[in-house]
This record gives C-alpha cells, structure tokens and sequence, in this order.
C-alpha cells in the first residue's frame, strides 16, 4: 500500500487544484451575476422605456401624478371614436363682391362717340368703338388714356372708372359711351401657397372662388385630407380650417386678395418600446382606432413584447391650468382586446408604448451569466 501512496497523493492534490479553479471562476461569475441583478434593478441595463410593473405601480408615487386606466367594455365608452358625420347637402354660398383695382391691375377700356365716323375722336358704337385692351394700373394707381391724360383709379370700381373716363371726356367728344372690363386681376386673385403640387396666384375672373376651388387650382394637398389644415388671410382676419371639413360640407367663399396657407396639421403620435417601427408616425385616419395605429407601427415585435403591457400616455390639457395625465392600458392577451383596440380613440399627440415581456428581459440579464460561465469553462 505504502508504494502507491506518492502516486494517490498526486491525484488528489490535481482533483483539489481543479475544484479550486473551478470554484474562483464559479465564483467570478456568479459575482458578474450579481452584479447584473444589480444593475438590473437599478435601471441601467438597456431599454425603451419603464417596466409595466413600475408603470401601474408608480401612480401614486411619482412626483407627477397620473392616472391608469385598465380598459374593459365597462369603462371604455368616454374613450371611444366617434361616429362616421352624417354627409350634408348644403353647398358653399357664393356672394357676388365688388372688386376695387389696385396697382398692378389691367383693365380693357372700350369709348364710342355718337358723331359721324371721320369726325369724331373715337369710333362710333356701331363700327365697335375704339379699344384699348391692356391698361395696367401703375404704382401710384394711374393709366393714361388720349385725350384724358392720366387718371387715378386705383380703389374704383369698374362702373366709376367707366364714370370718371366721361367725366374727363366731356366737351371732348358727343355723348361718349366707356365700357370697362378686368382682364388681369390683381386685385381679385387669391394666392395659394404650401403644401399643394402647383402653388401659385389664381383669377378669379370667372366668378368668385371657394376655398376648395382655389386649393383645386393649385393642383390639390400634397397629404391626405385628414393631414392638412388650411389657413385663410384676408388682411383684416386669419381663419384656420381643417380640410376634412371642408370636404364634408363646410366649404367657404374666398374673399379677393387673400392668402391660403396649405399647411402639415399636427396629427402625429408617437411609438415606442417593443414594436417593429417606433417613431414619429402620422394619424392614420382622422379618427384614429388603437388598432389602426398598432397597424401603422408594424404592430408588436412578437420576439420581445408583452402582449399584456400596452399603454397610451395622453396629457388631457382641456383645462390648461389643471392638465391631466392618463395612462391607459390593454391587455392584449384577452380576445376581447381586439375589438377594444377597434374602439378606442388615439388622439395627437398620444404616445402608445409596448413593454418588454418578462422572459425577455430575464433573458438579457441570463444570457451574459450563460456567456461568462462558457469562457470560465475555456479557461
């Protein structure tokens, strides 16, 4: 026995070394381990927001409060989009304005004279008269005309400049007939500028315009309907309008000079956390279903979400000095989430966000363990 005690000896003390290493790199790891609990706790491993757990937790705890609200079919009819508007029949009014020339107008002057053709200054009625097709108002307001020199009529009407050329006529010629006609107008035109494919001034030589028949003009919205709003300026007053109205009936008459500002309306919310395209995204319809919004987002990355962990954060600011937060939450594993989700109103601004399922999150904490353990295993 005594001739292989040296040899024993040598086994045991390998088996003790080994155990050993093995139980400073078990050791090394289970303290990498702790130290990712650790920091798990304390928030500082990666993610998109807070957990759900924090989030139905820290209601009444945060310094800004808030409020969250579980949805069901008992408490979700405040909350729900409203119903499709009744279409309407009534048609935009259209009242016939007078137009005042400013500079930059041309007009078309038309004289006869009732003397015999030869003899007179301007041809008779019957051969046409005499025209004068383009006067353009000048700076100060003024055309020149034979026989009548330069005559102000910037802020006329067409009937007094047709008054005023008489006036200046009379003596002059036998009972001078003047008829005057808008050919290029400044003074009637409207602009339409913005957010529309062919932005530009526009006559309204043909009658007066609608809202719709200047923005038509100009070629229509860039976006669709329930993305744009319009803004009117006449020079005294500035009116906002949403396209979509003026779609469904509330069209409006466009006063001469104005400007029409088609604009980006502001009809965005935001995605975030586990979904397959977070970001800024557009509404998209103009009353716009949970649903259709987790449609517009990709809906929910199935690797990593947590289908019980959707929320909406809203800040209702109806009363401006007292605001409101609301944090609503779906469970979207129950069936009956999905005609919820049909019903619910997104609102701009709103921001929907989807927490990461718990497995996932163990599974980033376990999986640098699992790593560290292998390279411990290595060496």
């Amino acid at each position: 026995m005594s001739a292989f005690t040296p040899f024993q000896s040598k086994i045991d003390m390998t088996r003790f070394l080994i155990n050993q290493k093995n139980i400073r790199q078990i050791a090394r790891s289970a303290t990498f381990g702790l130290a990712l609990l650790t920091l798990s706790g304390c928030g500082i491993l990666s993610g998109a927001g807070p957990y759900r757990m924090s989030i139905t937790a820290g209601q009444s705890s945060s310094d800004v409060q808030y409020t969250v609200i579980d949805l069901d079919a008992q408490n979700i009819g405040p909350y729900m989009r409203p119903p499709s508007p009744a279409l309407k029949s009534t048609v935009s009014q259209l009242p016939a304005s007078d137009v005042y020339l400013i500079p930059g107008d041309v007009i078309s002057l038309m004289i006869s004279d009732s003397g015999q053709e030869g003899s007179t200054l301007f041809s008779p009625l019957i051969a046409g008269g005499t025209t004068f097709p383009k006067l353009r108002l000048d700076s100060g307001g003024n055309i020149s005309l034979p026989y009548v020199g330069e005559l102000r009529v910037s802020d006329m009407t067409l009937f007094q400049v047709e008054d005023a050329v008489k006036r200046k006529l009379k003596g002059k010629a036998i009972d001078p007939q003047v008829h005057a006609e808008l050919v290029g107008d400044l003074s009637g035109s409207v602009l339409v500028a913005g957010g529309v494919k062919n932005p530009g001034r526009f006559s309204s030589l043909q009658g007066p315009l609608t809202l719709l028949d200047a923005i038509n003009q100009a070629g229509g919205p860039l976006l669709e309907p329930h993305l744009v709003n319009v803004i009117v300026r006449t020079g005294s007053k500035v009116y906002n309008f949403r396209y979509q109205d003026l779609l469904q009936g509330k069209n409006q008459p466009v006063p001469p000079r104005s400007e029409i500002i088609v604009e980006r309306a502001r009809q965005r919310f935001v995605a975030m956390g586990s979904v397959k395209t977070p970001g800024l995204h557009d509404l998209p319809s103009a009353h716009s279903s949970l649903l259709e919004t987790l449609g517009t987002m990709g809906g929910l990355e199935e690797s990593k979400a947590d289908p019980s962990g959707v929320f909406i954060f809203r800040l209702n600011d109806d009363d401006p000095a007292n605001p409101r937060a609301l944090v609503f939450r779906l469970n979207m594993r129950n069936p009956e989430s999905i005609f919820l989700a049909k019903q619910f109103l997104i609102q701009p601004e709103d921001a929907v966000y989807v927490t990461n399922a718990a497995v996932y999150e163990w599974q980033k904490i376990i999986t640098p363990i699992v790593q560290a353990l292998v390279l411990g295993q290595r060496f």
